[in-house]
């Protein structure tokens, strides 16, 4: 491995929302499924495979347990919690490769990287993602169309199987497992450092526009106008029926050319302080809130400089903000439907949803372009993606996300592994036909409650 010239310091901090030394049960950010494991920690690239030897009920590497379902749990097996592994290990301002163990976070690498003129180049909605999850994970942003997922990005990175075998992986060394890997869902092996290729900026600020919309056609009307954007994101207003379907806020940006102060962001200060009650998040309440939301742009049309951070991470000023759904937890929905039926499947399932009751008001709605994903198993391909938050109500959510899986594979589309905790064995077997040619690569003591839950595949079986 290939390390910078000089001395690189070490990045030893830990996040504000960072929850688990020991904790049990571990909760992904949905809180649901909750169940009991045992959580044990690394802090050194050489402690696994030692610490997980003679485990029994089977092995799963995680980070910060940002996923929304259970590819991050595994029910009454072990957790391996890599947030202690969070070194940099070089850096080169030239090229802007970064090193790191895959333990630290996009928002770590970010209090490193900013204030050097250096930005991700893929992120995320949240930045308290481990390097680590990201890849696994293979995850998207704002700027598919032009920069792909993150894994695109990963130049190389070390996985370490259960027998001890470390493998350097890149697209042209152990491959197989470096596609495997990446979107692998942590199943390959344990990613005990990752090289990344960072993009340069010279300032902290993003030349903003937001546009208002009504319906789906003038979505995709200011989609085409802005293929040469590098940032495009949507919120929709997934409640509202009549005239206001579909109504939205079309969101664009660019890094600014204007050189300015590069410095790290403070930590938030917010905190969402208890569990909401169930009865809270509502038709009612949404429908207000998306229509304050709304008409919060006076104009249909705003141009403004706006931080990177209330344009790329709106939600990460208030740590545990998942608590507003409160203690049953909430599901995300997010599927990706070919541009073939793109247009009508949206339509359709926006319909359905209206149709139920059950609003969601953190609904985001973008494209993705024809960049092709580096992963095996990753989720991206060329046409829409709307993703959907609902609180949990018994008798009602998930039967909901039942109807809206099948009509997102009837329209040729696919879930996303990293937000669901509802699909089907059938349905992610119909989404991911290549899951088992993916399984030769899983490590054999390696597992989630999501692979057992959509495959039947366990430890030993």
């Amino acid at each position: 491995m290939s390390t910078a010239s000089g001395t690189t310091p070490e990045l030893n901090f830990r996040t504000p929302d960072e929850q688990f030394e020991g904790q049990a049960p571990f909760e992904s950010w949905g809180r649901y499924p909750n169940y009991d494991a045992n959580v044990v920690p690394l802090h050194w690239q050489g402690d696994y495979p030692s610490v997980a030897s003679g485990m029994h009920n089977g092995v799963l590497p995680v980070g910060m347990g940002r996923s929304y379902g259970d590819v991050c749990l595994l029910n009454g097996g072990n957790l391996l919690v890599t947030t202690g592994m969070n070194r940099l290990i070089s850096f080169d301002p030239e090229t802007g490769l970064l090193t790191a163990e895959a333990g630290i976070t996009l928002a770590q690498i970010l209090d490193f990287a900013v204030p050097r003129g250096f930005f991700l180049p893929v992120s995320p909605g949240t930045k308290y993602v481990t390097l680590g999850g990201a890849i696994a994970n293979d995850i998207h942003g704002k700027n598919h169309h032009v920069a792909g997922t993150f894994g695109r990005h990963v130049t190389q990175f070390e996985l370490v199987r259960s027998d001890g075998t470390r493998k350097l992986c890149s697209p042209t060394e152990n491959s197989d497992f470096y596609a495997a890997t990446i979107g692998g869902l942590g199943l390959t092996g344990l990613i005990s450092w990752a090289q990344l290729r960072l993009k340069p900026i010279v300032s902290r600020l993003i030349d903003y526009e937001g546009i208002q919309f009504h319906g789906i056609d003038e979505f995709l009307d200011l989609t085409r106008q802005s293929h040469d954007i590098e940032y495009t994101v949507s919120w929709i207003d997934c409640a509202s029926t009549g005239k206001n379907f579909a109504r939205g806020v079309f969101m664009q940006g660019d890094h600014s050319k204007k050189r300015d102060t590069l410095t790290p962001s403070p930590e938030p200060k917010l905190v969402f302080p208890f569990d909401a009650p169930g009865f809270a998040l509502n038709h009612l309440s949404v429908s207000l809130f998306n229509t304050a939301f709304f008409h919060k742009q006076i104009h249909n049309r705003v141009v403004a400089l706006q931080d990177y951070e209330p344009f790329f991470y709106p939600l990460d000023k208030v740590l545990h903000w998942n608590r507003m759904y409160g203690k049953r937890g909430l599901l995300q929905f997010q599927y990706v439907i070919p541009w073939e039926h793109a247009r009508e499947g949206t339509i359709t399932i926006l319909k359905e949803v209206a149709k139920s009751g059950l609003a969601s008001f953190l609904a985001v709605l973008k494209v993705f372009g024809d960049v092709p994903s580096p992963g095996m198993m990753s989720f991206p391909k060329p046409g829409i993606t709307l993703a959907l938050d609902f609180p949990i109500k018994p008798g009602k959510s998930f039967p909901l996300f039942e109807r809206l899986a099948d009509m997102t594979r009837e329209f040729g589309g696919r879930l996303y592994p990293a937000k669901d905790a509802a699909m089907t064995a059938a349905q992610f077997q119909a989404f991911y036909p290549q899951w088992q040619q993916f399984a030769r690569y899983r490590d054999p003591q390696l597992t989630s409650s999501f692979w057992e839950r959509v495959t039947g595949d366990r430890p030993g079986l």
